[in-house]
């Protein structure tokens, strides 16, 4: 194997933000060829000197396929089956594979694809030419890969019309779909692009869609990002100050405190699209997914594959990774909480540390802020523990927490997942103090101007605000609903409702973005336990803080007043009214409330309702399941089954998002399923809860993580945020080197 230089454009950036002022020209990541992607646009042809090369595997269509989009493009068509390996070695291929065997059929097949040359022509591969390592590296030195993804099923049903029982490389005792899969890993490997083959779609609606999808890969500046509160008069749509992925992982907040969204929406998935995924795992689900809404550019697909075979990999407990468990009646449990820190929390900070390591220029020091009302802590320190050592000594995480405002539990796994480049700190506040002081550091520019130029260090966000951790959310929705029509649950198409405990209305955000994808969704259900500011916001349009305190509940990753994520939705309701929205927020900032108007209220009561728990409700339904189904929900998830019991109309499934394990929350659980609660360290509470047997077991992460670290301290300070400032600048100081 000989190794590929491949570089995208380059992307000049002027604005002096933090992130930025590191390093004015960058070079953004690797992706697929050495030419910029303007050298493939002409006024005559698609290509140009570029090919397009279709894979997949047989059955898949790509010499079919391949002819319509050469007609349609206007340029040779080169079938290497007929017009390589054929010619090649004077025999049809199949004389060859029998003449041969299938190894050296391999290795001959690929000899042959290294003596084609080629350019501006539309080329259809062999299902086993993506096998061969050093063809397939051939090939793409000059052209763009696109793959055919038929559902393996599908393949199946048209090799048997065809009366093909046995493919290349398929060995003795190896049926046809155990090695259909094998050969999945290779596509996955060499794909640039991926286009989605539903079952029933015809040859001329697949050329279409490698047409639009070449398209899409080429016009990377099309896929940009804005501020919720940019005016539309003020929208600079110069190529300078556009923001692309890359920029809103590493920024993390809009420079006038908004929040990043994509310029042009989420894609939306064909009914067919969605439909090719049913039987698909977890992994594949997340890549295809996460492909469509990331550019290649950015992250190429390839890379992305690893990052998501990583994150959704060993560390999380349950081979299904999100699976939706049957409660009772026609209520489902979505489970998220098999991650290493046993929240949901995990399946965005198990991924996007990865995203934002390959995102982030080289050049500069980064150090991750995060506000966390409990689970995110952990799940941040967690995942940014993971990162490959090289990436660990340029990037540092520090985690600010309510030092009275989470569980014993969580405080010591916050505590135990603290490593050299990782530390969290307790606020004598609550979680509200520490999301707006960290948002006034992150805006304030003499401090992270000063951070830049002393150190050659940024801040960057892992909370919610941050879209990379937004993002891998709408996976385990999109999932949970696939997960049911292949449980033969519902069929494609029948609407299911969601009930979500939310508080900073992310998790929830991400069930109306899957929505939006094409994901059949009816109503999502806001659940909120006393600190309930956001239902009574969906039911009134009235989002008003005034005189409401913050009230401490066993449900503490709930206990929010300011919703952060809930700026997105409303830009999102307001078409896009950046003003509104700025408008809006400075009201809630200056005095206390805002007032939705009439339209925008009930565009968004045809999505949301909502409800609210009380805490003797929320143990109670705690004993009740246990009681009824032998089954422990957490404290979150309680609010989130009371609000569905009371709010449901009974006419379809509705699928609860468990958010996390009870086992974060042994007290509260002690309590409600009235056990004596003993004055015990966490450990000890956990080993009381093991021994009932409980449906789900006890999380062993998190006991392995408590018995690491029973004695372990950690630092408290006030709720000033010049305390926070001082407190960063000493993590800067300890773990990266001075600027001189």
């Amino acid at each position: 194997m000989f190794p590929i230089v491949q570089y995208q454009p380059l992307r000049l950036i002027t604005q002096n933000t933090p992130s930025n002022m590191c390093l004015k020209l960058m070079f953004s990541r690797p992706v697929a060829f050495p030419q910029t992607w303007k050298s493939w646009l002409s006024s005559h042809s698609l290509l140009g000197n570029k090919n397009v090369i279709l894979m997949g595997p047989p059955g898949a269509g790509k010499t079919t396929v391949g002819r319509i989009v050469g007609q349609k493009l206007d340029c040779p068509v080169i079938d290497v089956d007929d017009d390589v390996l054929e010619t090649t070695w004077n025999m049809s291929v199949s004389e060859k594979l029998q003449d041969v065997g299938n190894e050296q059929f391999l290795e001959e097949e690929g000899k042959a694809l290294l003596k084609l040359s080629a350019s501006g022509s539309v080329i259809s591969l062999t299902g086993s030419n993506p096998l061969h390592a050093a063809s397939m590296q051939h090939v793409k030195r000059n052209g763009l890969v696109v793959y055919l993804d038929v559902p393996t099923a599908v393949i199946m049903r048209r090799l048997q019309v065809m009366r093909v029982d046995r493919i290349v490389g398929q060995g003795p005792g190896v049926s046809l779909r155990d090695i259909l899969q094998f050969r999945k890993q290779f596509y996955k490997r060499w794909h640039d692009i991926r286009v989605l083959c539903a079952g029933e779609s015809t040859a001329e609606a697949v050329a279409e869609k490698v047409l639009d999808a070449v398209k899409r890969y080429q016009n990377s500046e099309l896929e940009t990002f804005i501020s919720t509160r940019a005016s539309r008069s003020g929208n600079c749509k110069e190529k300078d100050s556009a923001k692309y992925f890359s920029d809103v992982v590493t920024e993390g907040l809009a420079p006038d405190g908004g929040l990043f969204v994509p310029e042009n929406g989420l894609p939306k998935l064909s009914a067919g699209e969605w439909q090719s995924l049913i039987e698909a795992t977890y992994v594949e689900r997340a890549q295809v997914i996460l492909e469509r809404c990331i550019h290649p550019a950015d992250i190429p697909a390839s890379t992305l594959g690893e990052i998501i075979a990583t994150a959704y990999g060993e560390n999380f407990t349950c081979s299904k990774i999100a699976p939706v468990r049957h409660l009772t009646g026609n209520q489902f449990l979505l489970e998220l909480f098999h991650g290493p820190t046993a929240s949901f929390k995990d399946f965005a900070l198990q991924i996007m540390p990865h995203i934002f390591a390959y995102c982030v220029p080289r050049s500069c020091n980064y150090l991750v802020l995060v506000a966390t009302s409990g689970d995110t802590g952990s799940a941040v320190l967690d995942g940014f523990s993971r990162l490959r050592d090289a990436d660990k000594q340029r990037i540092a995480v520090m985690s600010f927490f309510p030092e009275d405002g989470v569980s014993q539990i969580q405080k010591s796994q916050m505590i135990g997942c603290q490593k050299e480049n990782a530390r969290s700190i307790g606020v004598k506040s609550d979680f509200d103090f520490c999301q707006t002081a960290i948002k006034q550091i992150f805006t304030n520019s003499d401090y992270t101007g000063f951070l830049t130029i002393e150190y050659g260090t940024a801040l960057a966000a892992a909370n919610s605000i941050n879209w990379a951790r937004l993002l891998p959310q709408i996976v385990y929705h999109a999932s949970a609903y696939l997960d049911l029509v292949n449980q033969d649950i519902i069929a494609f198409g029948s609407p299911v409702d969601v009930c979500i405990p939310t508080g900073n209305f992310g998790n929830i955000l991400a069930a109306l973005y899957a929505k939006m994808m094409g994901i059949p969704i009816r109503k999502c259900i806001c659940a909120s336990n006393e600190n309930n500011v956001l239902t009574d916001f969906v039911r009134t349009g009235t989002y008003d803080l005034r005189g409401r305190r913050l009230i401490p509940t066993s449900s503490p990753a709930i206990d929010i007043l300011k919703s952060s994520n809930l700026e997105r939705y409303l830009h999102l309701i307001a078409s896009g009214d950046g003003q509104l929205v700025s408008q809006l927020y400075n009201q809630l900032e200056n005095q206390g409330h805002f007032q939705l108007q009439r339209g925008l209220l009930e565009k968004l009561q045809r999505d949301v309702v909502a409800g609210w728990c009380s805490e003797e409700d929320c143990l109670a339904a705690i004993h009740s399941v246990y009681s009824t189904t032998g089954y422990i929900l957490d404290t979150h998830t309680a609010v989130a089954k009371v609000v569905a019991d009371r709010l449901q109309d009974r006419t379809c499934p509705i699928i609860i998002s468990s958010t996390a394990h009870y086992s974060k929350f042994a007290p509260a659980i002690l309590r409600a399923l009235r056990i004596a609660e003993i004055k015990q360290n966490p450990l000890s509470q956990l080993h009381l809860l093991s021994s009932y047997s409980p449906l789900p077991p006890v999380h062993w992460g998190l006991l392995e993580t408590l018995k690491r670290n029973e004695n372990e301290g950690h630092q408290i300070c006030a709720a000033d945020t010049s305390v926070l400032m001082s407190h960063i600048e000493a993590l800067i100081q300890s773990h990266f080197t001075k600027v001189y």
